[in-house]
């Protein structure tokens, strides 16, 4: 029987993924939403279709199972989209992250040579562009696109991966700034956008960022160039276009150069570096030496246009290296602030250790692009029940071994509710079992 606690996890699931019901277009699709979940958080090792199949408590057919993911026609942005509608904390700070997903053969959508971030090395890969939302206590991950490079969007990769014609090439920076305005749109009060170097070096972006006034801190290449100081715009010679008035131009003078922030960086005396001393979440407190400064990137300068004034943060590790940051806050930020934010950005390897670990975000095997989709966006459900559990008073730390004993209990009792017989079966075997005895 199942007990009180049991039957209100029971109702809660069930209603968390009715709520997704209109995205879903008949009875059996509902059915197969239900065991892909279940699979998800079972104990298989591997997240495959068939590993999975092998451990729900009424398996459907193979066929069905796989129909649903790689062949049926729900739409997984629709999913998204529900799934943005209904997450219950609305604030945060925004994570743009590229992960990846190490493969063995050629076939998979998006496999290609290209960085692996999982491997720390150029190797055979899929690539996925994500957001997360961090409330400080809790990740939400809102949206992912697979990143397909132009080997995969010729007609003939199209058609084996089914990849429809809409989908152009779009590079992470662009994918992500899609994803931004997706979560946007979404009605989220985003309080910063968090990001590695991949997006930090791109000035396109920042710009994006500063149009939409959204305060962020983005890492950023050694070899990106500043001005140290707010450089000036002189007049330059006027030009005569035609008849009128004399054209004039406005450019920084020869003796305004930028720097690379390596070099700002080396230049700071050991005197101006501060150790700060933060915590990521319930992880022991790290510490290491800052040092920031006001800098307006060099974008644009020499057409005479200035990009806006931003921190240049410079953390020095232990082994010495230095990593570099650009942070859009106030002038009047401190220290421990710029710090406190650029490391926030911690939350995504959090997020993605259970995604991939505990729900198998990077265990798909199928080929082809609306699988692929069809798996992230599932799994981006399950996890958000998850999290949507660990809000309840005292669960706040729920593993993921309490929530698969929770699921197999709650998929039993629907079962037995589903299948009355079951039961009886059960009951006649334990009273043959005890006259045996």
């Amino acid at each position: 029987m199942v007990d009180g606690t049991a039957t209100a996890r029971i109702q809660r699931l069930v209603r968390w993924l009715e709520r997704f019901k209109p995205c879903f277009g008949h009875r059996a699709q509902l059915l197969s939403l239900r065991s892909y979940v279940q699979g998800v958080f079972s104990d298989s090792e591997r997240k495959s279709m068939q590993a999975m199949l092998a451990r729900v408590t009424e398996p459907v057919a193979y066929q069905a199972f796989q129909h649903f993911i790689t062949h049926a026609p729900w739409d997984a942005e629709r999913v998204w989209r529900r799934l943005r509608t209904i997450v219950p904390e609305r604030r945060g700070v925004l994570i743009l992250d590229g992960t990846s997903f190490p493969k063995q053969g050629p076939h998979s959508v998006g496999v290609a040579r290209q960085y692996c971030g999982a491997l720390g090395k150029i190797a055979n890969c899929q690539v996925a562009t994500t957001v997360a939302l961090w409330t400080g206590v809790r990740g939400w991950f809102l949206g992912a696109t697979l990143y397909l490079p132009e080997s995969w969007l010729t007609a003939d990769a199209r058609q084996r991966a089914r990849i429809p014609a809409a989908v152009a090439f779009q590079e992470k920076w662009r994918q992500a700034l899609t994803l931004l305005r997706q979560v946007r749109a979404a009605g989220f009060e985003l309080t910063a956008v968090l990001g590695d170097a991949e997006f930090g070096d791109v000035t396109t972006l920042r710009a994006a960022l500063h149009r939409l006034r959204l305060p962020y801190a983005l890492g950023v290449s050694s070899t990106l160039t500043v001005f140290l100081r707010r450089p000036r715009l002189v007049v330059r010679s006027p030009r005569r276009g035609g008849p009128g008035r004399p054209r004039t131009a406005r450019r920084v003078p020869e003796t305004d150069q930028p720097l690379s922030v390596a070099e700002i960086a080396r230049q700071q005396p050991r005197s101006a570096w501060r150790w700060i001393r933060w915590r990521n979440g319930a992880q022991p407190s790290r510490r290491a030496r800052f040092v920031a400064m006001r800098v307006t990137p060099a974008r644009g300068w020499r057409v005479g246009r200035l990009a806006p004034e931003v921190w240049l943060l410079c953390e020095r590790q232990a082994d010495e290296a230095i990593k570099h940051y650009f942070i859009h806050l106030p002038a009047t930020a401190g220290l421990r602030r710029l710090v406190e934010l650029a490391h926030q950005r911690w939350a995504i390897e959090q997020q993605y250790q259970e995604l991939k670990s505990e729900l198998g975000l990077d265990h798909f095997e199928g080929r082809t692009y609306p699988g692929w989709q069809h798996h992230v966006v599932l799994t981006a459900v399950a996890h958000a029940y998850i999290q949507r559990e660990r809000m309840r008073r005292g669960a706040t730390r729920l593993t993921f071994p309490a929530v698969r004993a929770v699921v197999q209990e709650i998929f039993t009792a629907l079962l037995f509710a589903a299948k009355p017989r079951y039961m009886h079966w059960m009951e006649q075997a334990k009273r043959e079992l005890q006259l045996r005895i």
